[in-house]
């Protein structure tokens, strides 16, 4: 088989840390930011929430460090995230698995579902599909709000597709999202309890995504990938985040039925929000941690704030 999966940085991985472990049936729990900014308030709330229920459940807690993008990702963000995480109190399981030294998992997962058949390389570059879809009114947007790919290479002739592969042209690795769901055969669902303690089933509707991309041009995985991969192999039964990551949930069931893999609980928590009403992120440059500490805010009122009293 020909692959357009980049090579995978980090192929010869560490053994895996924080692995499920047999005959333990404890709730497990975990945080997973990117090393990528430094954490703000939102994120101490998604951090402190994961890790309260963890102690209220008798589970685990476990630090995930989703650092898959090597050029925003930097060590010294790591190291913030370490300090910030241990001002607010948090205590988590040692080693810390860091998703770049998995880069060889992911990759295999990729190589899974393409050998079935239900990737395509793709190579448009995102100016290509914005002058495609720019003429036509009302195109579809997925859940983010970008365009859904038109699926401009998926018609590509096998031919056409082996000569660029060939001749050295860097591909993505998209979803044939059509083909997908009609594989898996099953209706699916997860099981949501939102901010309270009764589950409810959501019918998943990974089609609002249309031709997903699952490996980068640059990387050989997507966050897809990667947080399917990393929650079944930690065992992850409970996954708490902010509701903004709801819709892709999505998608992530239709790739863990795709690759036989547990479906935790899930748990979408509202979002922390400025004085406008815009949620909070490092993009908007939200106060960091970092920067509310200098200016004498304690771990305490911090936990207060959130409603955390202890």
């Amino acid at each position: 088989m020909t692959s357009s999966a980049p090579s995978a940085p980090g192929a010869g991985a560490k053994p895996e840390p924080q692995a499920k472990r047999e005959g333990d049936h404890r709730p497990v729990f975990r945080f997973a930011p990117s090393p990528n900014g430094h954490l703000h308030i939102g994120h101490a709330y998604s951090a402190l929430r994961n890790a309260d229920m963890a102690r209220q459940r008798d589970g685990r807690f476990l630090l995930r460090l989703e650092d898959i993008d090597l050029d925003r990702c930097r060590p010294e963000f790591e190291q913030a995230i370490f300090e910030d995480l241990d001002w607010l109190g948090l205590a988590w399981e040692q080693p810390v698995l860091r998703q770049s030294e998995h880069f060889s998992l992911y990759a295999s997962a990729v190589e899974r579902l393409q050998d079935r058949g239900l990737l395509y390389p793709c190579f448009c570059s995102r100016l290509e599909i914005s002058r495609v879809v720019s003429g036509v009114r009302d195109w579809p947007r997925d859940p983010d709000g970008g365009p859904i790919y038109p699926g401009t290479c998926r018609h590509l002739p096998l031919e056409e597709r082996e000569r660029r592969l060939a001749s050295g042209q860097h591909a993505a690795l998209r979803l044939d999202m059509g083909q997908a769901v009609s594989e898996a055969g099953m209706l699916l669902a997860w099981c949501e309890f939102g901010e309270g303690e009764e589950g409810r089933d959501v019918r998943a509707e990974p089609q609002l995504w249309g031709d997903a991309v699952l490996a980068r041009k640059d990387i050989p995985t997507s966050y897809h990938i990667s947080v399917v991969v990393d929650d079944a192999r930690q065992g992850i039964t409970d996954v708490v985040r902010g509701k903004d990551l709801f819709d892709a949930t999505s998608l992530h069931r239709l790739l863990q039925a795709l690759l036989d893999l547990p479906a935790p609980r899930y748990r979408h928590h509202d979002l922390l929000r400025d004085a406008t009403g815009q949620k909070l992120s490092k993009s908007t440059r939200a106060k960091s941690l970092r920067s509310l500490r200098a200016e004498g805010v304690t771990a305490q009122d911090v936990r207060r704030r959130l409603g955390f009293s202890s």
